[in-house]
């Protein structure tokens, strides 16, 4: 107890007394210093100019460390203190949650939606939206084609009064957003750092809104539907051009890879066919496409759907959209032809952007990425390039090489169940063409093919050697896609007489190729054209053919092509 008897109680008093003092002193000090507002990095911005993407958000408790040694402050009096500090950030939430998949920054203005180009049924899209099952055009106007030549409420098609109104699309299926309105259903107050509920669906996508009614037919899917797709998608990347020599070749600019295929309103067995010829010809032609079917669009849209102040939107960068239903809307189809594809082919043709158009050139990608999966040992002959401005019509009738063999397939549907010759028919059939092989050569080939009797591989490899493709009406005459062309390449549909489809016909000359319906002893090609009728016998088993005129049309049709008028 030293200190009991050094310190009185005066002194103890004036101790704690100076104590006392010292600690008010310092704490109105320190207030007076705090009261300043020393902004260091609050990603916090009251200026209306795009933001960069924002930094990732920091860790808790992350500890900012290298400050530069100025800062500077504002407080009421707008004062400037060189400070030396180190801050704490803390997480708004004291809850952990997991890692954020962070939309890409569309900035404070949505990208605006444009067609990069339009025909009914078919329609490029840059900057299309989706919400809660709705396709949203963002714009602050209206000049775009009608929705209903665009889009429909991709329900099965019948020709009834009802069931055409029931598929005229609603505000629902399409609708127009102000960025006004977009960004006050999607956006986020950048000010406070929230992200806009918009995620980009990254790439190039086909979105399908076509049922499944016809997709499970391989004509419909192959020959029809990603026939007019690549028309479409390849002209609407090509540069216009008038020049006769491209419309002989097979080389061009490649478009755009598409990344991926939605089938809005089909599940993943509704597109294939029994065969399995869809899916082949899919991973064949496109093998790095994604294809997402109906339930996956329906995951799309319940992730949009968060409530009245949650609601999230999917952009899609490009897109092609097609409609089967838009597409009968258009004077070609729903007039002239019936088959979707052909406002995406004739649109592209009218403006001087299907490549290749006399050859198929356009379909060219397509058709060799096919033959390179089947094991094919064949590339296409070079097609002369004509170097006149203008060719005489007997000029232009030798553009195209002649085959070093002339190879006749004849697919036989004798073995399946429906559609069939009569047994007789088909007898004198195959022998008139055996003799009219013989008679020419080796310089002649004949191969008479049942289809459901050979690989696919094996399929496709004999389509890509046929000059002359002869059959009954029926899924197999689709394998046309895969010819070679030629100057002599042609299609012979046998029909019951009467009957008449446009499929083959429509699609062989969107080829190049030349196309002939045959009733029995008869045949009409272009310019003629029957009209469009299924007669009772045009499905059965009693087809008649009359043989020797069929060899005699193929005989007459390469000696008229192989020489100058």
């Amino acid at each position: 107890m030293i200190f009991r008897h050094t310190l009185s109680r005066r002194d103890a008093f004036l101790v704690l007394f100076g104590a006392s003092t010292m600690h008010i002193w310092s704490v109105l000090t320190r207030q007076t210093v705090m009261g300043q507002s020393i902004v260091i990095d609050t990603q916090y911005h009251n200026h209306n100019i795009p933001l960069e993407p924002p930094n990732p958000p920091l860790d808790p408790f992350h500890i900012i460390k290298d400050l530069p040694p100025t800062t500077i402050t504002e407080t009421a009096l707008v004062t400037e203190t060189n400070i030396a500090t180190s801050t704490i950030v803390l997480q708004p939430s004291s809850t952990p949650s997991a890692p954020e998949a962070h939309p890409p920054d569309i900035g404070r203005d949505f990208p605006h939606t444009s067609i990069i180009s339009h025909a009914p049924g078919w329609t490029l899209f840059r900057n299309l939206y989706m919400s809660n099952g709705t396709l949203y055009i963002l714009s602050s106007n209206r000049s775009f084609p009608e929705i209903r030549m665009m889009t429909s409420t991709g329900l099965e098609a019948f020709n009834t009064p009802e069931n055409i109104a029931s598929r005229e699309p609603t505000a629902q299926n399409m609708d127009f957003i102000t960025p006004e309105e977009a960004h006050k259903r999607w956006g986020g107050d950048l000010d406070r750092g929230e992200k806009n509920r918009v995620w980009s669906v990254e790439g190039n996508t086909l979105l399908f809104n076509d049922p499944g009614q016809f997709l499970r037919h391989y004509y419909h899917l192959v020959a029809e539907l990603f026939f007019g797709t690549w028309a479409f998608w390849h002209g609407a990347w090509s540069k216009p051009t008038t020049s006769l020599a491209a419309s002989y070749s097979l080389t061009h600019a490649s478009p755009p890879p598409i990344h991926r295929a939605i089938f809005a309103h089909s599940n993943a067995d509704g597109w294939r066919d029994s065969p399995g010829f869809n899916a082949y010809f899919l991973r064949a032609a496109f093998p790095s496409l994604t294809v997402e079917v109906q339930e996956d669009w329906a995951d799309r849209i319940a992730a949009t759907a968060g409530g009245k102040d949650n609601d999230r939107a999917w952009h899609f960068p490009i897109v092609l959209l097609t409609d089967r239903s838009a597409a009968h809307r258009g004077a070609i189809c729903g007039s002239q032809t019936q088959r979707t594809a052909s406002e995406a082919w004739e649109f592209m043709k009218q403006n001087n952007q299907l490549m290749g158009s006399r050859v198929g050139g356009w379909w060219q990608p397509v058709r060799e990425a096919v033959w390179r999966f089947a094991g094919t040992p064949l590339t296409l002959d070079p097609v002369p390039s004509p170097d006149l401005p203008e060719l005489s019509k007997a000029e232009d009738s030798l553009a195209l090489p002649m085959p070093d063999k002339i190879i006749i397939t004849y697919i036989s549907r004798q073995g399946v169940s429906r559609r069939k010759l009569i047994p007789e028919d088909h007898d004198n059939l195959v022998l008139a063409l055996q003799e009219l092989v013989a008679r020419k050569g080796d310089s002649w080939r004949l191969d008479i093919l049942q289809a459901e009797k050979l690989t696919k591989d094996e399929q496709v490899q004999a389509a890509a050697r046929t000059t002359i493709l002869l059959g009954v009406h029926g899924n197999g005459l689709t394998h046309l896609v895969f010819m070679k062309p030629t100057r002599v390449s042609a299609v012979i549909e046998l029909f019951y007489p009467g009957g008449f489809a446009q499929d083959y016909h429509w699609t062989s000359r969107a080829l190049g190729m030349d196309h002939f319906a045959v009733w029995n002893d008869k045949y009409i090609t272009h310019p003629t054209k029957p009209e469009v009728s299924y007669p009772e016998g045009f499905q059965g088993n009693s087809i008649p053919v009359h043989g020797p005129t069929v060899a005699k049309l193929i005989e007459d049709h390469i000696e008229s092509k192989s020489q100058a008028p």
